[in-house]
């Protein structure tokens, strides 16, 4: 079995000892397991202070990510939403369906704190791509 890593670019998954992704092949499929991605934007370090900004940003860190692996959003199996509020899903939800709604994964919706106060949410997303 192979193994291979994604970073994000980011110096804080060299601080914090983890891989933004880690793709394992096996016969016939990658498995992709995605760590938790916030809403910021890696380029520029920023994040934007609306939630629903942040869950765009999150989807678009998570489709690079797939496309580095060789697939895409319709590849995910698995997400987990990590939320700072429970009133937040009622907006996050069709955003989340405009991005999901063809892979249709297994969802988990948690409310947690984050690790830095304007991170209004982390999605973890795993995927099985075919090869």
């Amino acid at each position: 079995m192979k193994t291979a890593r994604i970073s994000s670019g980011s110096s804080f998954e060299a601080v914090a000892g983890y891989s933004r992704a880690i793709v394992v092949e096996h016969d016939g499929y990658a498995e992709v397991l995605i760590s938790g991605v916030t809403g910021f934007n890696y380029q520029t370090m920023t994040i934007e202070p609306d939630a629903e900004a942040q869950a765009r940003q999150c989807f678009a860190n998570i489709a690079k990510v797939l496309e580095q692996a060789g697939g895409g959003l319709e590849h995910v199996v698995r997400v987990r939403y990590l939320l700072t509020d429970p009133s937040q899903f009622e907006a996050l939800a069709p955003i989340f369906g405009q991005h999901l709604g063809e892979a249709r994964p297994a969802a988990t919706a948690i409310v947690c704190g984050l690790v830095d106060d304007r991170m209004k949410l982390e999605i973890e997303i795993d995927a099985r791509i075919a090869r």
